[in-house]
């Protein structure tokens, strides 16, 4: 078990926001044109680096959530976090037109194409989802049947990011399954559950799955990538196929 290696060349480039949708209460996502557009894999990130007058800096990285299908412009799931800097800047500050740095692609190892083979699970709390869903959003421009289950935590239904997206792919019954835990509120539906990850809820969810995966891909905050983790391994998933990403404290 493993996390994302970060190490890369890439130069520091400046890139336009063309659009910024909402997706949820606390999470909004920002659309960015970069100057020097850059080929980059499902479950990459960026770099985004804020400069003030009196060359004060501050920087944080990003999974990128649109997936290379989709053409030069790269998404990114921005969440509001109560002390930081540079997503302060984007949900009080930022408008269509602004201008920000970024560096990538960055990351060789939290990465899945659909030539890297299936089945796989991936499993996301909150924000941790954008990385998954780059994936997911791959699979599906590829018109691959490869099977993937994304197992999605958050803490009540109006905080899952991308619903309304991932309802629809889990709707087209060819081969990718949405399971959801809401750890606030009941979920809505039988197939869900309401609680935090544990090894009866990774057994469980395995057994949906048509045969063992072949890699695991768990992202979202220290915290909960501990207790994903640890509940993987207290399902006897081996720990050589789990690849992590985590942020924040």
């Amino acid at each position: 078990m493993s996390d994302q290696i970060s190490a890369t060349k890439a130069e520091w480039q400046r890139a336009t926001i063309t659009e910024i949708v909402r997706q949820t209460p606390r999470v909004v996502s920002f659309f960015l044109q970069p100057s020097q557009p850059f080929a980059y894999r499902p479950g990459q990130h960026v770099d985004v680096r804020l400069s003030a007058p009196d060359g004060y800096q501050t920087q944080r990285s990003y999974s990128i959530a649109s997936t290379p299908e989709q053409g030069e412009i790269i998404e990114l799931a921005i969440e509001r976090l109560e002390d930081g800097e540079v997503s302060a800047f984007f949900h009080e500050v930022a408008t269509i037109g602004d201008e920000i740095e970024l560096r990538g692609p960055i990351g060789g190892h939290f990465i899945w194409t659909v030539e890297d083979g299936a089945p796989i699970l991936l499993i996301g709390g909150g924000s941790g989802v954008a990385p998954l869903i780059s994936m997911v959003r791959h699979r599906a421009a590829q018109q691959s049947l490869a099977p993937i289950l994304l197992l999605y935590s958050a803490r009540t239904a109006d905080e899952l990011i991308f619903h309304d997206e991932l309802q629809m792919f889990n709707q087209s019954g060819n081969g990718f399954d949405l399971v959801l835990t809401l750890t606030r509120e009941p979920a809505s539906q039988e197939s869900d559950y309401t609680r935090r990850i544990d090894p009866a809820m990774i057994l469980d969810v395995l057994a949906r799955m048509p045969s063992p995966p072949k890699e695991v891909f768990v992202c979202g905050s220290n915290a909960f990538v501990n207790a994903a983790a640890d509940a993987l391994i207290g399902a006897d998933v081996p720990a050589a196929i789990i690849r992590t990403e985590r942020y924040g404290v």
